[in-house]
């Protein structure tokens, strides 16, 4: 059996007066015409990234909209996360290929996992490249079955996309972040162009008050009588933390006082992270101002909503990046970001708007030193970074372009491409 996430009920009305109320009808709205629908999420992992963190709050607020909604997790061992990792890395361009040892285990996993999915659904979402293979083991019936892929896969190693794509072509739909990631000869004939969105009533983005915030950093060794500075993303050769931290460097010529927190989670199917973490830490542990963080040594989701309302700027210095919920997780706070140009992030930060692109470790000091030496500047931006995710990239916007794609699909519409309205 596939192992199945526990969830807790969430309510819809909650939303109100939080995310736009237009949003909120459409979507009551949308949902009464698929009432009784019954609705798989599939993915490798329950915690430790942004898809962990959006099924969690939209499975039961599916439910809460009278849908018939699940999520679970494929199984797999060591061997199957090391190779999926790189695969995962291939897809975004890292180069290298799988041993025909490595594909043979990669799709012996599908098929340990496919029949357990043999269960009756309306629509099978699957996440990303760890189970995408399970697609084309299963009876489909009258079922609809969508890959979301959360990455940018623009321009994939083509040894690497070359043994994926027959596998995605027994899927009904795809989704994608933007339209510029869908790979060249994709098998797919119905793409939806849906950006992600974060939960504004989760633990992580949940209105903190000040003093609390201040007294959970401070507790965790953080001083904020001294300025701050922080990551929060995966240990990720893409996040580029040693970027960060050369960056950071240059600003304490300017600011000697500055601190930087790189806040991390470490997931079940991301074997590569302890690498990265264990370089990151020879690089920064004689420099008493540099503080380390994962959810291993208990700094988990408040501890992180804290770091992103008291800092004042977070850095998401990403090399690739799919989109980066934790650009829009800040903004909700009303802090600004300077972020790397890449993926999603612009959609989120567009000219003026939110915080500072950046292209090289040069830019991203320039950038921090403007916003620490003009905190005016820096409040300005945060605040129309938080309009801006109130609109577009809250959980309810997602819903309902994913509801409208399920709709679609239910209806054989024609169209090839569908359009969320991501509002640039």
């Amino acid at each position: 059996m596939l192992d199945v996430v526990d969830i807790g009920d969430r309510s819809l009305d909650a939303y109100r007066g939080v995310a736009p109320d237009e949003q909120l009808d459409e979507l009551v709205r949308v949902a009464q015409r698929l009432r009784g629908a019954r609705i798989l999420h599939v993915n490798a992992t329950s915690y430790g990234g942004g898809v962990s963190e959006i099924l969690r709050a939209c499975v039961p607020l599916l439910r809460d909209l009278g849908l018939e909604a699940e999520w679970k997790i494929i199984r797999g061992d060591d061997s199957f996360f090391q190779i999926t990792k790189r695969l995962h890395n291939g897809l975004q361009g890292a180069p290298g290929e799988l041993s025909e040892t490595e594909k043979a285990l990669y799709l012996g996993n599908a098929q340990l996992n496919a029949p357990h999915l043999a269960e009756g659904y309306d629509f099978v979402i699957v996440h990303d490249p760890q189970p995408a293979a399970i697609a084309g083991l299963v009876h489909h019936r009258s079922s609809r079955w969508i890959w979301r892929c959360h990455i940018d896969t623009s321009h994939p190693n083509p040894a690497i996309w070359e043994f994926l794509t027959p596998y995605l072509g027994a899927y009904d739909a795809a989704v994608f972040t933007l339209e510029s990631f869908i790979p060249p000869r994709f098998p797919i004939r119905r793409v939806a162009i849906l950006p992600p969105a974060i939960d504004p009533l989760s633990p992580k983005n949940l209105a903190l008050p000040k003093e609390l915030a201040r007294h959970i950093l401070e507790w965790i060794g953080v001083r904020l009588s001294l300025p701050l500075v922080t990551q929060v993303s995966r240990f990720d050769k893409w996040k580029d933390p040693l970027g960060v931290v050369a960056a950071y460097r240059l600003v304490r010529q300017h600011i000697p006082h500055l601190q930087l927190a790189l806040v991390s989670s470490m997931a079940l199917d991301d074997p590569e992270a302890w690498d990265i973490y264990e370089k990151v830490r020879a690089e920064t542990t004689d420099d008493h101002l540099i503080h380390v963080f994962t959810n291993l040594v208990g700094v988990g989701n408040v501890e992180v909503n804290a770091f992103q309302s008291l800092s004042d700027v977070v850095i998401q210095k990403s090399l690739r990046e799919g989109f980066g919920l934790v650009v829009s997780e800040a903004l909700w706070k009303g802090t600004p970001v300077v972020a790397g140009r890449v993926g999603g992030i612009p959609m989120q930060i567009p000219p003026g708007i939110g915080g500072i692109l950046v292209d090289s470790v040069e830019e991203c000091a320039d950038a921090l030193l403007h916003l620490l030496r003009h905190p005016q500047t820096a409040r300005t931006l945060g605040a129309s970074g938080r309009e801006r995710v109130r609109h577009h990239f809250l959980m309810p916007r997602l819903l309902l372009d994913e509801l409208l794609l399920l709709e679609a699909l239910t209806e054989n519409a024609a169209e090839s491409l569908v359009a969320g309205d991501v509002g640039h």
